[in-house]
């Protein structure tokens, strides 16, 4: 056993909710095994851009997901250099995570080179002075000393190599840990996330695709208040069972979305309505859809890309009420079955 013990309980919530992820990854296997096996790297990149841009759109990233899949082809896009950066930085360190091993020391710091390459001058290695979380002006944590990171990070690494608890919980519990630590002078949120990913991954390979950040992103007051809980705790139990709740709502949203992983073999859409389907985001307007396939027709995209994609029952308008509102909009509709 590790001399460190990170400080959580396992509570019936906790017990449930593990057992609720894993029916979904029993699920989602079942769909991946009836996917086009052609399509499934592309509904892969899928997830993973829709990870890098909420990630760091939690930072402050002002790039949508459009703006992320252009700079990763390569097209030249108008935004911030840093926030350019930051994509590419994230993409590469994203793709390396099969490299890596969650405990190792040197492997945390080269991540951490990696992500925050050309953004920080001490990418890579632990910060040497002490620092402070705060929101809107107001001091949220107050992370140990910069002379505690080393012991602290090596405690933390030695205890998840054990791993004593479900891949699940530990993934979780090591997330805390990492933001209470806060080692690095930048970009501990989006480390927290790619390392929680790492572990996950070790565990079910396809979890390396679970887009969570995009949940994270729309509940980013409920994050932020679970770890602010879990520090007057001292007790990180309210923060797990908060990500494994944000865990089960990206299985499920994967699992049903029949657009990321049913089309293929049920249906006879062609490329360029399954490349609409693979760059859906929220709630989209027409335009925004268009302009995925730069097509400039509306009329046409109508008759050959969205009115097929309704009538398939993967797509729904968000006033069905009144179809020709000029604030109408479009989003996946999720799985009936």
């Amino acid at each position: 056993m590790p001399a460190y013990q990170p400080p959580f309980q396992i509570t019936p919530v906790i017990l449930t909710l593990v057992a609720d992820i894993s029916e979904q990854l029993g699920r989602w296997s079942a769909v991946l095994d009836h996917v086009d096996e052609a399509l499934v790297p592309e509904l892969r990149r899928g997830n993973r851009l829709r990870t890098i841009q909420a990630s760091l759109a939690i930072e402050h990233n002002s790039l949508s997901l459009e703006q992320v899949t252009a700079v990763l082809e390569g097209k030249r896009v108008l935004g911030l250099p840093r926030e350019i950066q930051e994509v590419r930085n994230a993409f590469a360190a994203y793709e390396q995570l099969p490299s890596f091993q969650p405990y190792k020391l040197k492997h945390v710091l080269t991540a951490h080179g990696q992500l925050m390459l050309g953004l920080v001058d001490d990418a890579g290695q632990w910060r040497h002075s002490g620092v402070g979380i705060y929101r809107d002006k107001q001091l949220m944590h107050m992370a140990p000393p910069a002379s505690q990171v080393p012991r602290l990070m090596g405690d933390l690494l030695a205890w998840l190599e054990t791993m004593p608890v479900h891949p699940l919980v530990a993934s979780c519990v090591f997330h805390y840990e990492f933001e209470f630590i806060h080692p690095f002078s930048d970009g501990n949120g989006r480390m927290g996330r790619l390392w929680q990913t790492l572990i996950l991954s070790q565990w079910k390979a396809e979890l390396a695709y679970l887009p969570v950040e995009t949940v994270i992103r729309h509940q980013q007051a409920q994050y932020y208040a679970a770890l602010s809980a879990a520090d007057k705790a001292s007790d990180a139990t309210g923060f797990v069972e908060y990500m494994l709740k944000a865990l089960l709502s990206a299985m499920q949203e994967v699992v049903e979305a029949p657009s990321r992983h049913q089309v293929g073999t049920k249906s006879e859409l062609n490329a360029e309505q399954l490349q609409v389907l693979s760059k859906f985001d929220g709630d989209m307007s027409i335009t925004a859809l268009m302009n995925i396939l730069k097509r400039t027709d509306r009329s046409k995209f109508r008759s050959q890309i969205l009115n097929p994609l309704m009538a398939a029952g993967l797509v729904e308008q968000t006033i069905p009420e009144k179809p020709t509102s000029s604030k109408q909009k479009y989003r996946l509709k999720r799985n009936p079955y």
